[in-house]
């Protein structure tokens, strides 16, 4: 334990003590007055004398001098108090960043998401949150789902929006915002394109194109597939849907992906699965980990906002 009867020589040990009387000299600097100096604080004159006069005695010089009924900063007083600027400035300004971070209308909020969401979902996500909600800030995070899995973990990230959803990990929350029909895609060419519908089993023999590992419809695809009870051959592996579809329409492969949000790409033919199958998208978080309250307002308005939401 210090011994705060004897001098300081210890820098550290000083700056630690300091630091409860930094706005007080701050003030004093400021004012020329311990009365106006102990008002702008919100505090007793007493203590603001006291406080000075103690911190003289353990720095075993003076800090503060009379000057007639004013007062004036000594040459220790003036290095602590350009010291204090400095570090009170930073201060503030950090202590309005929490106080921002703890107003749900204010606050930031670091949200991610796949890049197959960024085109339609997202935008209309954050459009109608921030119609009534319009200082909150966002920072956007694109990934593939387990990067943006362990970058939520890890802190990095307060929500993300991924497919599928970790249902069965018990660390995670997990909250479904819409569901989409999957389709074969494939080439117009190609001998089951006249089809109205088509079991997996059906494509147990054609090589695929897929995402790559890590990404979300790689997930989907590859637990499907198991469960029609065929090891899927991949040909090409890619990180963008577009490009899949791309390849499908070079007659590279089929694919098994979300009906497109548009007309199919020219060259390729969407066909419905049967027994049907879906993509689950939703939002994620740590279970045991609070939401900050932007985050938190954030969440409920996209529950609330989605027919499809279920928590």
């Amino acid at each position: 334990m210090v011994d705060q009867s004897q001098p300081f020589d210890n820098p550290s040990q000083l700056a630690a003590h300091l630091a409860p009387a930094l706005a007080m000299l701050r003030a004093v600097a400021a004012e020329g007055h311990l009365t106006r100096a102990a008002e702008s604080l919100g505090i007793p004159q007493p203590t603001v004398s006291r406080t000075l006069a103690k911190l003289g005695e353990q720095l075993g010089a003076p800090v503060i001098a009379r000057r007639g009924r004013g007062i004036h900063l000594t040459r220790a007083g003036t290095l602590l108090a350009e010291a204090a600027e400095n570090a009170m400035q930073q201060l503030e300004a950090g202590c309005r960043a929490v106080v921002e971070e703890l107003d749900p209308d204010r606050g930031q909020v670091t949200f991610g998401f796949q890049h197959t969401m960024g085109s339609t979902l997202v935008p209309a996500l954050l459009r109608s949150f921030r119609d009534e909600h319009p200082r909150v800030r966002f920072s956007l995070v694109q990934g593939a789902r387990d990067e943006l899995l362990a970058r939520t973990w890890a802190g990095e990230i307060d929500l993300c929006l991924i497919a599928p959803l970790p249902t069965n990990d018990p660390r995670w929350s997990t909250a479904t915002i819409r569901e989409e029909p999957l389709v074969a895609v494939l080439p117009t060419h190609h001998r089951l394109a006249h089809r109205r519908t088509l079991r997996l089993t059906d494509l147990a023999a054609e090589e695929f194109i897929a995402m790559r590992p890590g990404y979300g419809l790689r997930h989907i695809f590859t637990h499907l597939a198991r469960e029609a009870g065929f090891e899927p051959r991949i040909s090409f592996e890619s990180e963008e849907v577009d490009t899949v579809r791309g390849l499908v329409a070079a007659g590279l492969g089929v694919a098994l992906l979300p009906e497109s949000p548009r007309t199919p790409p020219p060259g390729t033919k969407e066909i419905p699965l049967d027994p049907p199958r879906k993509r689950r998208t939703g939002l994620t978080w740590p279970r045991n980990q609070p939401l900050n309250p932007a985050t938190g307002t954030f969440k409920a308005h996209t529950l609330g906002t989605n027919p499809q939401a279920n928590p």
